[in-house]
């Protein structure tokens, strides 16, 4: 079910749960879940573009200007996510995230990380 539908069919506002957050990130085409050093990791042509760290936090890899602005946005459930003195994405708590962040989020990252003619599939 592609991301947009689903949303519609949901409402927007109401907080993520871990079982809801892996659907809405599989529901990208081509994507997979595998491990990553013993965590769940989300994928596209083999690159991640999601991490799940804990039952509770998601790490979405974004560039740094869309990692700061999410912060910006939502900042009591969104953290940077630095690597090394690298801006790497968002860390999201998922008790304070929204869905309708959380999949805008998901969607940027996917896009990233997606080969571009896939890329193109999705509004």
């Amino acid at each position: 079910m592609h991301t947009r539908y689903y949303l519609s069919m949901r409402g927007k506002e109401e907080m993520v749960d871990l079982e809801e957050l892996r659907y809405l990130a599989l529901s990208f085409p081509d994507t997979s879940e595998e491990e990553h050093h013993d965590r769940p990791a989300f994928r596209v042509g083999g690159k991640i573009f999601a991490t799940l760290p804990d039952d509770e936090h998601i790490n979405v890899l974004l560039d740094a200007e869309a990692a700061h602005i999410a912060t910006v946005i939502t900042p009591a459930g969104c953290e940077k996510l630095w690597w090394g003195e690298r801006l790497a994405g968002i860390t999201v708590c998922l008790a304070d995230a929204e869905l309708d962040m959380l999949a805008a989020a998901l969607t940027a990252a996917w896009r990233r990380k997606a080969p571009s003619d896939l890329a193109r599939t999705i509004d």
